[in-house]
């Protein structure tokens, strides 16, 4: 049987081409370079009917060569990949024209083959006419290139780009011609409509629904391309509100470096998610001074598969550490996290490290072994309903576990050790809050006495206290996503109950900052900014889904469950609070404990704990943390006695 040949299939394969190669692209440089010199001649012999014989010839076309080829190596005009051309480009192409002719016609007047008045006129025509054909030879390439685009493959998903006029254009169209999913209609911004043009874009103005449903209809577009997070939180209430109704679906542009990753190219843009829409700007933080201090050192993470132990490890394998030690009890999530770090950090060395912080011998044998020099400690009992079910489970891993593995770091000379605690040891209403004060309490009170000289060592113990982190393990917006995929509905403790929220990668850095900023005994909290209505939250995550809550997605209220607060307290106030270098970053001002006193109430502590007493524990955890007052619990009781 005869091979049908497919067309449209050859103009694809041409169009996965990633680039011409550099040396064909000089060489056809080359090629139009000595055509031009030669229409040149031509002109020239037409004007003053020069004799052109095989010898003048022979030295021209050789000069033209020569010097194109000088030219076009001194401006590297063939390295540029071509569809990315910009006007730096259009100069190269100029200045390689002008060297061109600038040495080809003085070497012709110096061998006297062209009188003064020739050389004039030729190699102002060699210049215009090769400036031209290269020029002309590139814009060819792109519009070709733009046709196999957008023309070839039908099957496009239709995209605009949303465009700020107070921003630099950052070349966003000229990256997504990489990808073979999406068909560029253009750019879109608020405001009233007039023409304008961008990268060879029209760019659209909106201004209400009725004109973005309006573009809409015409242009049929099926996805709007953020920029970034800040552009989308700051057109949360236009454009997103304008998309959700339509049901058009709002992505986001990754990092330059990842969209143009050697390893592999992106194949769908990511949708923007609840979480890039809230909360505040990101706390800036001076990575590279944090580089600085941790460069070639031994860094040990604690709880390393959850999920702000696993983020840490991602942002520390950047600072070229000598060592990263992952210890974690999760098998499945450390094998995850095991697997991400090989393919995403090939080079960095990490071990990953099974193990129980309750476990004395494990953790003598990790500190004696790999001996680090930084501790990050995130591993912990988090959920509040557990953790007020389970409170002898909480003391023995958040209170006696944090204890052993900062009496190691002292032991093996660890240089600084910082703990994650939580928003919820503020005036603590549930056992998982009151937990992490007591391992605060107990952190602090021994740091104090190390620096005092009342216990021997030199560990720096810094906390870190975060709000909830969005998207983290088990938390709110994880659930509703899937209360979502099941129809429903989404359940809401109380119509009124409020949270401060943080992303994950945010959380992380403030721990990191607090690694660089601490001297020691610090407990480090920050501006949480607004707090979001879990309700609004639930509403706003049906409406992205592109559904009407209400109708098509049902809330349900189940009431406040053991030990939960209906508003969080505030982290940060002028009255509990000092201010640090960092603007958004504050050093809590908490009382102080006697460490010999907090480490026997300890020892009672645990003693209950692993006995399992739980009505016992708590009474003591009351006691020693008198501020902690239950809520909407059975301990209520305790606080009567």
């Amino acid at each position: 049987m005869t091979p049908t040949f497919k067309f449209p299939a050859l103009l694809l394969s041409v169009r996965k081409a990633n680039y011409l190669n550099r040396w064909v692209v000089f060489c056809l440089d080359s090629i139009l370079s000595l055509l031009a010199s030669i229409f040149a001649l031509s002109v020239l012999n037409f004007i003053f009917n020069t004799a052109v014989n095989s010898r003048l010839l022979l030295w021209f076309v050789g000069g033209s060569f020569v010097a194109s080829s000088v030219g076009f190596l001194l401006l590297k005009t063939y390295k540029n990949v071509i569809r990315h051309s910009t006007f730096t480009e259009v100069s190269r192409i100029a200045f390689s024209s002008f060297i061109k002719i600038l040495l080809l016609y003085l070497f012709l007047y110096s061998i006297a083959m062209f009188r003064y008045r020739e050389v004039i006129v030729c190699s102002l025509l060699d210049f215009c006419i090769t400036f031209f054909f290269l020029s002309f030879f590139r814009a060819v390439l792109i519009f070709g290139y733009r046709y196999l685009v957008y023309n070839v493959n039908t099957r496009r998903e239709r995209l605009l780009i949303y465009y700020d006029p107070t921003q630099p254009e950052t070349s966003i169209a000229s990256l997504l011609q990489e990808q073979n999913k999406y068909k560029i209609l253009g750019y879109i911004q608020y405001g009233k409509a007039h023409s304008m043009r961008l990268s060879g874009y029209s760019v659209f103005q909106v201004d209400s629904q009725e004109t973005f449903d309006q573009l809409r209809q015409n242009l049929s577009f099926t996805a709007l391309l953020f920029p970034n997070n800040k552009a989308a939180k700051r057109e949360s209430d236009r454009f997103v509100r304008f998309c959700e109704k339509q049901g058009v679906k709002m992505l986001l542009l990754p990092a330059v470096d990842e969209f143009r990753s050697g390893k592999k190219r992106l194949q769908a843009l990511p949708e923007i998610r609840i979480e890039d829409l809230l909360g505040r700007d990101e706390i800036k933080i001076n990575m590279e001074e944090i580089h600085q201090s941790l460069r070639g050192k031994v860094v040990m993470v604690t709880g390393a598969a959850g999920s702000i132990g696993s983020e840490l490890c991602r942002q520390l394998c950047t600072f070229d550490l000598k060592e990263l030690i992952l210890f974690d009890s999760a098998e499945t999530p450390m094998h995850n996290i095991r697997l991400e770090l090989e393919d995403r950090f090939p080079n960095v060395h990490f071990e990953p490290v099974m193990g129980d912080i309750r476990m004395v011998d494990r953790l003598e044998s990790v500190f004696s072994r790999f001996r680090p020099q930084y501790v990050f400690h995130a591993a912990a009992y988090k959920h509040v309903p557990l953790m007020e079910e389970n409170p002898c489970e909480a003391v023995h891993t958040n209170v006696f576990g944090t204890r052993l593995v900062a009496n190691m770091a002292v032991k093996y000379g660890v240089d600084k050790f910082i703990m994650v605690s939580t928003d919820k040891a503020v005036n603590p209403t549930n056992v998982m809050g009151a937990s992490k004060r007591l391992a605060e309490i107990y952190v602090q009170s021994l740091s104090i006495a190390i620096s005092r000289g009342e216990v021997e060592g030199h560990t720096r113990f810094i906390t870190t206290r975060f709000g909830n982190v969005l998207g983290s393990n088990g938390s709110v917006i994880p659930r509703f996503r899937e209360q979502l995929a099941k129809g429903g509905p989404l359940t809401v403790t109380h119509p009124e109950i409020i949270r401060y929220f943080m992303t994950i990668p945010e959380a992380c850095r403030l721990v990191l900052e607090a690694a660089f900023m601490g001297k020691g005994n610090e407990i480090f909290v920050f501006d949480m900014g607004t707090p979001v209505k879990i309700a609004d939250l639930a509403r706003r995550m049906i409406e992205l889904a592109g559904l009407r809550p209400g109708e098509d997605i049902e809330i349900k209220y189940t009431g406040l469950r053991p030990g939960e607060k209906l508003y969080e307290e505030l982290l940060a106030t002028k009255e509990n609070t000092l201010p640090t270098e960092n603007k958004q970053i504050y050093r809590a001002q908490v009382r102080e404990y006697n460490y010999h006193t907090v480490d026997k109430d300890i020892d009672t502590l645990t003693d209950l704990a692993i006995h399992v007493k739980k009505m016992e524990t708590v009474r003591e955890m009351k006691r020693i943390v008198p501020e902690f007052k239950s809520k909407n619990s059975v301990y209520e009781a305790l606080d009567k006695e």
